[in-house]
């Protein structure tokens, strides 16, 4: 028998839901709640095998309330159940650690296998959601600013790093002052900072000095 926890803050909803799958042989709602943080708590009390999981609710939302379980109970299985596809919902209820995520637009029966499945071990997304996901994963990592340097300006970052002057750059590199100038201020732009201590920071950060 699969054990499930219903968190969802609207009654009707929870009764629809919870008779049809009362209905099945191996599913059993053994607990319901209406707001995030009941669900917390009769998740810790109860250890049902799946949960099922509104996002918006009143006291604390669904997202919340998945991370605060996962953090004390990181084998439960929870399977988002919510009206919202909007990126704001499903990366975040995601990254908290759902296993599955369902809308409230699918069949009872629908839902009855995605318990099934999450409870196998089986992650469970609607095709919007993949489609969100392979999305995301397709598009290109931005580039670390400090890649945006050339050569040279590499160079007098590196000397920044030093503490040397305009001047003292100037007289190393065998360059005019104003050169050194306009590759400091083209440093700064690229590395989206404010003066020259915010790019030695940045430097030191990024692991550029050696």
């Amino acid at each position: 028998m699969i054990t499930v926890l219903f968190a969802d803050d609207h009654e009707m909803v929870r009764i629809g839901v919870s008779a049809y799958l009362s209905s099945q042989k191996d599913i059993e709602v053994i607990a319901e709640a209406d707001d995030g943080t009941d669900a917390v708590e009769l998740a810790l009390e109860h250890r049902p095998d799946v949960i099922l999981m509104d996002l918006v609710m009143e006291r604390m939302d669904g997202i919340e309330a998945t991370e605060k379980i996962i953090q004390q109970w990181p084998e439960a299985k929870i399977i988002i159940v919510t009206s919202f596809l909007d990126d704001e919902k499903v990366y975040p209820a995601l990254e908290a650690g759902a296993t599955s995520y369902m809308l409230k637009t699918s069949k009872a029966e629908e839902i009855a296998k995605a318990i099934r499945a999450t409870y196998q071990g089986q992650s469970i997304l609607e095709p919007e959601v993949t489609g969100k996901i392979m999305t995301r994963m397709r598009r290109p990592e931005s580039k670390p600013l400090h890649e945006e340097l050339t050569t040279r300006e590499t160079e007098i970052l590196l000397l920044m790093t030093e503490g040397k002057s305009n001047q003292e750059i100037s007289e190393e590199l065998f360059i005019a002052l104003k050169t050194v100038k306009v590759h400091v201020s083209n440093i700064l732009g690229k590395l989206q900072v404010n003066d020259r201590t915010q790019a030695v920071i940045y430097a030191f950060k990024h692991d550029l000095v050696k």
